[in-house]
């Protein structure tokens, strides 16, 4: 906790005389996080963060992040007063469009994937390698240019890449090969990142997780088992902190950020 400040103010009229003049307190440092993305462009962000996390893409995986440069350097500012918090973590969106193949541009004709061979149509194969393409874009063309701007570190690997997963972004429904699907292009985008050595987890909550993805179990062999868990969903800082105390998105992983909204702003708090 910083102390408060004083100043010696020297006044001279013929004589001189010192006097102590408390100055402005100083805040203490938060302990909260924010994180920020195209929604927060031209805004004041805040200035007293442990932490920040920041979208790369401009709400859809196939769009950057108009104000990424700023807010990197935003956030590689933070004071980093939560050990267990890196001060500048990243997310990105997610999605999987393969049943709207004759209207996505961005769909992969061919690929090697642990699926098998990517043909072009809507197949758990070019599901993977849809994620993993997304996931490279967005690090090569997007993330490394704003960083190298930003004169931050441009290295994957020193970052926290959260995959954010929403029912607002295009999945696939119905069936549980339609899941299958949509887990493929999440393992997609993790494999890329993890082949960068970047830290990887997931953002969601659990109603939509389950909807998108379903259980993923260690035994499935999935790179997303035992990633950890950024949960959404709280109104409250009360709540956000009790919410560190639920079931992670994928067993054998942790609760490590929980987060709420106050004043149209998104605030986290660390479950360490």
């Amino acid at each position: 906790m910083a102390s408060s400040a004083w100043r010696l103010a020297v006044i001279a009229f013929g004589a001189v005389a010192a006097v102590a003049v408390p100055g402005p307190a100083s805040a203490a440092p938060s302990t909260v996080g924010y994180d920020v993305s195209h929604p927060q462009c031209d805004t004041d962000l805040p200035g007293n963060r442990a932490f920040g996390v920041v979208g790369v893409n401009g709400g859809l995986s196939t769009r950057a992040n108009a104000c990424l440069q700023e807010q990197l350097t935003w956030a590689w500012e933070s004071s980093g007063e939560v050990a267990e918090q890196p001060r500048a973590q990243l997310y990105l969106n997610t999605a999987n469009p393969g049943q709207f193949l004759d209207q996505v541009t961005t769909w992969p004709q061919s690929g090697s994937t642990p699926y098998g061979s990517c043909d072009g149509t809507n197949s758990t194969a070019c599901s993977w390698e849809y994620g993993w393409e997304r996931a490279e874009n967005s690090v090569l063309s997007f993330f490394t240019p704003a960083a190298r701007a930003a004169r931050v570190d441009s290295q994957p690997s020193r970052y926290v890449w959260w995959l954010d997963v929403e029912t607002l972004n295009t999945w696939q429904y119905g069936s549980v090969e339609a899941r299958d699907r949509n887990r493929a292009a999440l393992e997609g985008m993790a494999d890329y990142l993890l082949s960068r050595d970047a830290q990887v987890g997931i953002y969601s909550t659990g109603r939509q997780w389950s909807q998108i993805v379903g259980a993923v179990e260690d035994e499935d062999d999935s790179v997303l088992a035992g990633l950890d868990s950024w949960l959404a969903g709280s109104e409250t800082a009360d709540e956000a902190e009790a919410a560190c105390q639920k079931d992670p998105l994928l067993s054998d992983g942790e609760v490590v950020l929980s987060q709420y909204v106050r004043d149209d702003l998104d605030h986290n708090v660390s479950c360490g």
